[in-house]
């Protein structure tokens, strides 16, 4: 009877025609590592075989053919089966089964020691706190900003200028420009008759009176 063959949900086949290699990632932070590469011996034979045989052809070619058709490189093959086993026991020590959900896990992140189980089940107390520590943080501030006037100074009924109306220049608040030093309002307000005047207006459309 042919031995069973362990292997893992987190395991990637990285096999191909020279030989045998595996990948093994922890299911709750996708770190990973991979198995050495186990060259295939009965693979490197064939290859010299084909090479002497695309030297010579006749018998030699056959027997290249014949050594094709007896190598397995199927999910059943005993030599893949041999390095599977390899690999396992190469990275097995790397990742722990979590008790609680089942998966596998890296021990050097994920792998909650004192209790035995993943930090995803039963989450690493000092991280836990660091991250409940952050939240609590930015709903302070917010809460903070929320009572915080941030438009003290500002005059919040004038209406904005983003940029100077006689050179253009970004316009970052106040009544002047700080490129040209031009008036950063829009309006005029006539000072004989109080009324309100467009900003190139140089007369006061109500009195006629000159706008400095």
């Amino acid at each position: 009877m042919s031995e069973a063959v362990p292997f893992t949900d987190n395991i990637r086949d990285l096999s191909n025609t020279q030989g045998y290699q595996f990948e093994f990632h922890c299911e709750r932070c996708g770190n990973g590592y991979r198995s050495a590469f186990e060259r295939d011996l009965r693979e490197t034979g064939q290859n010299l075989v084909r090479g002497v045989s695309s030297l010579f052809g006749g018998s030699l070619s056959n027997i290249s053919n014949a050594a094709d058709r007896l190598l397995d490189r199927g999910t059943n093959s005993a030599a893949k089966d041999k390095a599977m086993r390899t690999a396992v026991n190469e990275i097995a020590n790397r990742f722990n089964q979590c008790r609680g959900c089942g998966d596998w896990v890296c021990g050097e992140i994920c792998w909650n020691g004192q209790v035995g189980q993943c930090a995803r089940c039963s989450p690493i107390a000092t991280e836990e706190i660091a991250q409940l520590q952050a939240e609590a943080r930015r709903r302070q501030i917010a809460d903070q900003l929320q009572s915080t006037n941030l438009t003290q100074g500002l005059n919040v009924g004038q209406q904005a200028q983003p940029r100077c109306p006689s050179c253009g220049a970004q316009a970052l608040g106040g009544s002047f420009c700080g490129e040209c030093g031009s008036s950063l309002r829009q309006e005029k307000t006539c000072g004989s008759c109080s009324t309100v005047n467009p900003a190139a207006s140089r007369f006061c459309c109500g009195c006629g009176n000159g706008l400095s």
